[in-house]
């Protein structure tokens, strides 16, 4: 599938038949590249994506709905565009499948050749679907800084060392950013993780407000802001974590980290 063919910012008609070629990949390093990424990746880490509306037919014709979490790695060459991903699930409705596992089984083939990197798929049926606890980020809580803020795009000069050394964990939940073609908004909420030089805690929080009106994709957005910190600021240790709320029955989670311990738990905050 060509550039020219993604259905970012074009009117769509929903397809109810499979259609796995809708999946429209993007190339991870196209943006990559502009934040100056090494080859050898300075992180560790997943996308997680929730589905919330996620059927098909059973065999007998009678709808079947489910849930599902999917994983991606984030050395996969390529992201997913998430209105392509929508219209991907939608193409299942009208769809009849022996089984539940007959359904994770192709998904997880088609995303695996779309990602062109391994991607796990876990369905499961409402009736089997666990009580889930709403969380919140652990940490200190940056929205409690009394600041002043006028600058809407990204800005690193923002963060700020001081010579005392910690780790610890701060979190926020104003981050906002646009799709980067629709320029619909993107809200999230922030988990930072690190060890080395005190950030200063007011500079943190405007770095990741002037966020506001920058237009990129979750993923892209997430990534910039590790290497933001890891420059700028030079920790030890580093994971940033973002939830984000969901659109269209998706919400996207992106997660870096160079520590080893690259897989978060998919907690569900307040807003998801």
């Amino acid at each position: 599938m060509t550039e020219i063919e993604s259905p970012l910012g074009k009117k769509s008609s929903y397809i109810s038949h499979y259609q796995p070629d809708l999946l429209f990949p993007i190339p991870r390093q196209l943006k990559r590249d502009e934040i100056a990424v090494p080859a050898i990746l300075p992180f560790n880490g997943v996308d997680i994506w929730n589905g919330f509306e996620i059927s098909w037919l059973n065999i007998k014709g009678k709808p079947v709905v489910a849930m599902g979490e999917f994983i991606f790695p984030c050395s996969s060459p390529n992201i997913i565009e998430s209105k392509s991903f929508k219209l991907y699930l939608n193409s299942f409705n009208n769809t009849p499948f022996e089984s539940l596992d007959k359904v994770t089984g192709i998904m997880m083939r088609d995303l695996s050749l779309a990602a062109k990197s391994p991607v796990q798929v876990k369905l499961t049926a409402l009736a089997d679907f666990p009580p889930t606890q709403i969380q919140s980020f652990s940490g200190v809580n940056l929205d409690l800084q009394d600041i002043a803020c006028d600058t809407y795009l990204v800005t690193p000069d923002y963060l700020i060392t001081e010579e005392t050394l910690v780790s610890e964990s701060v979190f926020s939940d104003l981050l906002k950013s646009n799709c980067l073609v629709t320029g619909q908004p993107d809200w999230g909420s922030l988990q930072i993780q690190y060890t080395g030089k005190k950030i200063q805690h007011a500079g943190l929080l405007k770095y990741i407000v002037s966020f506001r009106n920058h237009n990129e994709f979750h993923e892209q957005c997430v990534e910039r802001i590790f290497m933001d910190i890891l420059k700028r600021c030079r920790p030890e240790k580093l994971t940033v974590n973002a939830r984000y709320t969901r659109r269209g029955g998706l919400d996207i989670n992106p997660y870096r980290s160079n520590e080893s311990e690259a897989m978060p738990a998919n907690i569900r905050l307040c807003r998801q």
